[in-house]
């Protein structure tokens, strides 16, 4: 309705002006091989106006007539171009449902349709791909070089590729390469970041993290703590070398974050070398209030290294009510009482342990406990045999490898920060501990059941049926058979509270392999 109001709006000028012409006196004439032809003034602008309209549509028929070849060529391309394009999304579709020979097939057509396009390009490197054709991958990946746009691309093609062929060279000067062309690339960041920390290059790793962070490859929070991780490994690197500079590159991972265990761990005790006791107690009382974890305590009762198991008790409590109820603030508290003899002390927390959850580490302290208080095999035995089958207490995780020790970057993809405190995988250690027990105790009913005897054969039968799916760590090694127990317990039912030295916290130890099985070998991290 509006668009027939605005058309007759429109034709009421064109009514007037007619009706204006046709007022006017006057004529037109128009003469034509010597004779003339007269007419009113209204029918010669008519006519005027319709020899205008007709030459008007004639032009546009020739000049159709002129362009129709290259509307036709422009046709054809856009027709090209759509069926490539229907290839390649029918492509992309069949890679992502895993089909190669579709994949591949589509790869073709759309390469007949749109030559050597980046997005063709792709998928040809991703269908032979997911044939298995490495070279031809390889090849549609390097043809991406020679185009800026899709230099980069290409780049992070061959450095997947070099990854999967175990080319660590190759695939360290892809991503650099890469790095320098688009510094902002997260991939190419985080590999020359990894490959630094392999190096154990901290002081350029830290600069690629510095980098990142300050172009938002990263995030704020996240950059700050990759920083305090890579100056913890440089602390811990420093060691012993330079003491001094160690305990200052620990203090300033704690700035960045001060829940960090081994840092906190690293600076208390190198504070309390130095005699600096009250700044080490609130270092490692700050972490300790972030999350409570062993090596805090330990570090935390041995503060004062001269100290008597009763003062290392009274310490204890002081974790214990910075952290009520937590499950470290019970293992802390029944260790000081079980070192001071106080075993009622000892038992409550221990039982309150159990209480919660059964795991290996409770059970063994309670071993103990009925060996030192009683002197009685039996029930010490019992609680024995239930260690050797409980769950595993938290250990360090990181891509399904289990470390009694944490390290910065993980030893089967290289990332950094990679280790969690939590509890480790658990169905096939424990069914082998299970079996590996009742085996032993079938042979032998005499023979004392070790927990460290129990955990490494259990670990090494593990390591022989799992197969690939092992990763082999470090842990500080026992100076002898007592220390290698993880609950300290003494072998004859008259043994006392074991000093605290004696407990397999050594310093300075050499690491041992020890292997645990993992659930299943880690995805491949290019891809």
């Amino acid at each position: 309705m509006f668009r027939i109001l605005v058309f007759l709006i429109s034709l009421l000028p064109v009514a007037l002006l007619l009706n204006f012409l046709a007022d006017q006196p006057g004529s037109v004439t128009v003469t034509v091989a010597g004779k003339a032809y007269e007419t009113s003034l209204v029918v010669g602008v008519v006519a005027i106006a319709l020899v205008g309209f007709a030459l008007m549509v004639a032009w546009s028929f020739v000049s159709f007539g002129f362009r129709l070849p290259g509307l036709i060529s422009l046709s054809n391309r856009v027709r090209r171009r759509s069926k490539g394009i229907s290839a390649i999304s029918r492509g992309m579709v069949a890679v992502g449902s895993g089909d190669a020979r579709l994949a591949r097939q589509q790869a073709s057509e759309a390469e007949r349709l749109l030559g050597r396009e980046p997005l063709t390009l792709l998928l040809k490197a991703q269908a032979a791909q997911l044939s298995g054709e490495r070279a031809d991958a390889e090849a549609a990946f390097s043809s991406m070089l020679d185009a800026p746009e899709t230099r980069v691309l290409g780049l992070r093609g061959l450095f997947v590729e070099a990854r999967r062929r175990n080319d660590m060279a190759a695939a360290r000067a892809h991503a650099e390469e890469a790095h320098a062309l688009a510094p902002t690339v997260p991939w190419a960041s985080r590999s020359v970041l990894e490959y630094a920390s392999m190096d154990r290059d901290w002081q350029r790793a830290i600069a690629a993290v510095e980098r990142m962070g300050a172009r938002n490859v990263v995030a704020r929070g996240e950059a700050r703590r990759l920083k305090a991780v890579l100056l913890t490994a440089q602390a811990q690197d420093l060691g012993d070398k330079a003491p001094d500079e160690a305990l200052k590159t620990a203090l300033a991972a704690l700035k960045l974050e001060p829940g960090l265990v081994p840092a906190a761990v690293l600076a208390g005790r190198r504070l309390s070398e130095r005699g600096d006791y009250a700044k080490a107690s609130k270092v490692l009382e700050t972490a300790w209030k972030q999350m409570p974890h062993p090596d805090l305590a330990d570090a935390y009762l041995d503060v004062r290294r001269g100290d008597s198991a009763l003062d290392r008790l009274k310490r204890a409590k002081v974790l214990s009510k910075l952290m009520p109820g937590t499950r470290e603030a019970r293992f802390a508290a029944a260790r000081a009482a079980l070192d001071a003899r106080e075993f009622a002390l000892a038992r409550e927390n221990l039982e309150a342990l159990v209480l919660d959850k059964v795991t290996a580490r409770a059970a063994l302290m309670l071993a103990e406990l009925e060996d030192m208080e009683h002197g009685r095999s039996g029930p010490a035995r019992e609680w024995l045999e239930r260690a050797s089958r409980a769950p595993r207490d938290p250990s360090w995780v990181a891509d399904g490898c289990v470390s009694e020790t944490w390290a910065p970057v993980s030893p089967v993809s290289g990332r950094i920060d990679a280790f969690e405190w939590r509890e480790p995988p658990q169905a096939i250690e424990a069914s082998l501990r299970a079996e590996i027990d009742a085996e032993r105790l079938a042979h032998d009913h005499s023979a004392p059941v070790r927990p460290a005897e129990l955990e490494h054969a259990g670990a090494m039968q593990a390591g022989d049926q799992t197969a690939h799916a092992v990763t082999v760590v470090d842990r500080p090694d026992a100076a002898s058979a007592d220390e290698a127990r993880p609950a300290d317990l003494p072998e004859k039912a008259n043994g006392g509270a074991q000093p605290s030295a004696a407990r397999p916290q050594s310093r300075g130890a050499k690491p041992t392999p020890i292997i645990f099985p993992v659930a299943h070998a880690p995805d491949d991290p290019g891809s």
